[in-house]
């Protein structure tokens, strides 16, 4: 069983990112992110989902050099569509 707001594990990531696997999709996704913001009830329960229930509030790192801290995880979901780097895990 995961703590609740940890990121997933590969396999979970494999299963959760299999819709977005196309690129379109995960670019649809992120659309509807920058045109509702992080608030709106279906970011959140994405947002919820990859990280077993919980958004992670406080700074969030990542694996991305260069760029190792995101003020929170909104920010680092944004970071991730304005880069299309839609499947980097925290």
């Amino acid at each position: 069983v995961q703590q609740l707001g940890t990121p997933l594990s590969n396999e979970e990531y494999q299963h959760f990112f299999r819709f977005f696997r196309d690129t379109r999709h995960a670019s649809d996704a992120c659309l509807f992110r920058l045109l509702y913001g992080c608030q709106n009830p279906l970011m959140q329960k994405l947002d919820k989902y990859e990280n077993h229930g919980v958004i992670p509030e406080g700074p969030i790192c990542s694996e991305l050099p260069g760029t190792p801290l995101f003020p929170d995880f909104c920010a680092f979901s944004f970071y991730r569509c304005l880069r299309k780097r839609y499947f980097i895990k925290v």
